[in-house]
């Protein structure tokens, strides 16, 4: 089983993919991979920071979602009442955008450098938007 790191501001954090639970959407991002973007803070999820993809149609369904996603889940939304988009929580979260409450994809699990991860939440709060790179590892 190959490992991911993520590169977020400063902080380097590892994690694994749910294959089991959300087979599609990690087979999706693994397709991505080595993936770069920005993440910003949420405005409605409460303690997480997101990646926003606009109007990217991945051909994905619901799987393996939730609401409310614990720190260090990782969470896609493949689309619908609001922008598809990635969503990291790093703390207390209820995922939601200006249409109400939404459900994403539970697919990957941040698995070390847990530590850092709400200190580059905070960062990403009061110094804005930060880069961040998925890249498969082994």
């Amino acid at each position: 089983m190959s490992e991911v790191l993520i590169s977020a501001g400063p902080h380097r954090f590892t994690a694994r993919f749910e294959d089991a639970l959300a087979p599609k959407t990690c087979a999706r991002f693994r397709a991505l991979m080595p993936y770069s973007e920005r993440i910003i803070h949420v405005r409605w999820s409460g303690e997480a920071c997101w990646i926003p993809l606009g109007d990217l149609d991945l051909g994905l369904g619901f799987e393996n979602n939730t609401s409310y996603p614990a720190p260090g889940q990782i969470l896609l939304y493949p689309g619908g009442i609001s922008e598809t988009e990635i969503l990291i929580g790093y703390g207390a979260c209820q995922f939601a955008s200006k249409a109400g409450q939404l459900s994403g994809n539970h697919f990957m699990t941040i698995t070390g450098g847990l530590e850092n991860l709400a200190p580059l939440g905070k960062m990403v709060l009061w110094q804005g938007a930060q880069d961040i790179r998925f890249e498969l590892q082994g």
